[in-house]
């Protein structure tokens, strides 16, 4: 891979990460695992990601603008958009976002372990993966 390149990945990456911690408190981590161009859906990218809450912990509420798929590793994570009931999502169970919803409730359902669960986003290329709601 030329230097340039790497660059520009590495560079990207620093800005995707500081935008995700803008959209969670201190108690979520969130790691980009893969971002890879999808060339048959052209203008479209799909991201991977990580996302850690320590006991207790949440996000803010949200929109990601993107098809978002979910699958919980460990623990259990309560969620819920707008019109919909808040649902707890345990290990080896998946959820699902539209572009159009807005994440009210993405919490830790336990005070005393962590959750962990990968979000894989299908979203327009270079668009952020997380946006703060008012």
């Amino acid at each position: 891979m030329n230097s340039i390149l790497l660059r520009l990945i590495v560079s990207a990456a620093v800005c995707l990460v500081g935008t995700l911690s803008l959209a969670a408190d201190d108690a979520a981590h969130v790691t980009p695992l893969m971002q890879k161009d999808l060339p048959n859906y052209p203008g479209k990218e799909g991201l991977m990601l990580s996302v850690e809450y320590e006991p207790g912990g949440s996000s803010p509420i949200h929109k990601h603008e993107a098809n978002a798929f979910v699958y919980v590793l460990e623990g259990s994570v309560v969620m819920q958009v707008k019109g919909q009931k808040e649902v707890t999502v345990s290990a080896g169970e998946t959820y699902y976002e539209s572009p159009t919803d807005i994440h009210l409730v993405s919490r830790n359902a336990s005070n005393t372990k962590p959750v962990k669960f990968i979000v894989v986003l299908l979203k327009n290329k270079g668009a952020p993966a997380v946006l703060p709601v008012k």
